[in-house]
């Protein structure tokens, strides 16, 4: 037996079921390999054969084409996302939904990178703090650390190689043996 030279309607079918599914979704090798009409008893051993590349190259060429292809239409790129968000903004507002309308807008204002989200999270003792008291704590934070992080470790390592060592733990002796008392 060798090598086919072309594909079935079968092996075309399952590689389709494996990258898009089915109706109700996703679908394993052994559910494709059923609705693609293989043998219920075989189903599991012609999904593994089909997607072997020693076994079935040309299943599992088909497979990355359609797999490519899948990709390539659900590719996002940065125009095609806020052309697809000003649609939506359009749709919203000829419908009168002007909550999402202005969601979309937003949205795409982010995208574009108009929008700065700015956090602060108060946990602990932070919390007693104000807004100022928290930006004084970060700047103190940054300049106590700003060596660290512009790179300066070279600096910190010799600094932290002069600093006088500790003596070395003396050794510890051993402890007498208390011996019990009975009655």
């Amino acid at each position: 037996m060798g090598v086919a030279r072309r594909l079935t309607e079968m092996q075309r079918r399952f590689a389709e079921l494996v990258i898009f599914g089915g109706p109700d979704g996703p679908l394993t090798g052994t559910e494709a390999a059923k609705i693609a009409g293989y043998s219920e008893k075989r189903a599991r051993q012609e999904a593994s054969e089909l997607q072997n590349p020693r076994l079935s190259p040309l299943v599992v060429q088909h497979i990355g084409k359609l797999r490519e292809e899948k990709l390539k239409k659900y590719e996002v790129t940065y125009s095609g996302h806020v052309a697809e968000l000003a649609r939506i903004k359009d749709a919203a507002i000829k419908k009168n939904s002007f909550s999402s309308a202005v969601n979309a807008e937003v949205s795409r204002g982010k995208a574009a990178g108009l929008y700065i989200e700015r956090k602060i999270i108060k946990t602990g003792k932070l919390e007693d703090m104000s807004e100022e008291e928290l930006e004084a704590k970060m700047k103190q934070i940054l300049h106590d650390y700003s060596p660290i992080l512009e790179g300066k470790v070279d600096e910190i390592k010799k600094k932290v190689k002069e600093m006088p060592t500790t003596k070395p733990l003396e050794k510890l002796q051993p402890l007498n043996k208390i011996e019990s008392v009975s009655d």
